[in-house]
């Protein structure tokens, strides 16, 4: 179990015995938490609205205590039981009874903003299939994964930006499902090291990508055929959902630009380096970064002037 967290279950975790803190300090906890596990984070709160980053920072602190709960507790039995737990600790959170410090914080956003438990559950069910499902058969099957993976937390954004309708939430789904295909293919190395392969077994086959090559982890025509289609069909999303920008309150059209943006340009870096990602984990430079967010400004500007 990772050190740090591990400390955090001792003093945290089911059972222990903790005094009540107060909602500010539970809000500073969270902040904490924000700061000092989510490199990009302190990029993007500095474009948020003010209002709105004690909020972020308590939905971060949900997501960030079940991701390390699913990963950091030593196996799946032990990452299931420890899941029950926090799913627990939600339903006590909205009865406005949990104790702990990311609950007690995330109590009062979610009666400011009127969330629904579901995408909070969708979250954990997620992280739940995590442990019971290490491949998947079809494309089809891995959209099933990102509905409840990646979705909810577009969902979870616009009810924190007061902008959930249907619309929104349908254009949000498809930049989340195309975030999460990123984060797939940029890590194939990663989770194929821990026992996962999101590269469905369907688009295997018929790219002629072996379980021999699989396990050699071999770079061939074949699997950069396979990662060329795979990549297209997540651009794919990015573009379906790109209209939302201008959808949101211009408070915060460029973190939802950025986001977009930022997962194009991790698409191209997987072109660049000729869908290789076994021998390297594209990523953008600080340079590459800088120009994005540059970009990005650019963009909003030109919306200002142009209104």
């Amino acid at each position: 179990m990772q050190g740090s967290f591990s400390a955090e279950l001792e003093r945290l975790g089911p059972g222990k015995t903790r005094r009540a803190v107060s909602l500010g300090e539970a809000q500073s906890y969270c902040r904490r938490l924000a700061r000092d596990h989510y490199e990009n984070f302190t990029v993007a709160s500095v474009f948020l609205p003010r209002r709105l980053l004690r909020h972020f920072h308590a939905v971060y602190g949900y997501c960030r205590w079940a991701d390390d709960l699913a990963d950091e507790t030593g196996g799946s039995a032990h990452a299931l039981e420890f899941l029950n737990w926090w799913r627990q600790e939600l339903d006590l959170c909205y009865d406005g009874t949990s104790r702990n410090p990311v609950m007690i914080a995330l109590h009062e956003t979610i009666q400011r903003f009127q969330i629904p438990k579901q995408p909070f559950l969708d979250l954990l069910t997620a992280f739940e299939q995590d442990q019971r499902v290490k491949s998947y058969g079809t494309f089809q099957e891995l959209l099933g994964y990102c509905r409840n993976s990646a979705n909810p937390v577009g969902h979870l954004v616009l009810y924190l930006c007061e902008a959930y309708d249907c619309k929104r939430a349908s254009l949000a789904d498809q930049i989340c499902t195309g975030l999460q295909l990123v984060n797939f293919w940029q890590d194939v190395a990663r989770d194929f090291d821990i026992g996962r392969i999101y590269l469905p077994l369907e688009d295997r086959r018929s790219f002629g990508y072996t379980d021999a090559d699989l396990s050699a982890r071999r770079f061939n025509d074949s699997f950069a055929g396979l990662m060329r289609h795979e990549v297209d069909l997540a651009r794919e999303y990015f573009l379906r959902g790109a209209p939302l920008v201008e959808l949101m309150p211009a408070t915060v059209r460029f973190d939802i630009d950025l986001f977009v943006q930022g997962g194009l340009a991790i698409l191209r870096k997987i072109e660049q380096q000729g869908y290789n990602v076994w021998s390297a984990r594209p990523a953008l430079t600080r340079w590459e970064k800088a120009w994005l967010l540059a970009s990005a400004l650019g963009r909003r500007s030109y919306r200002a002037l142009s209104q």
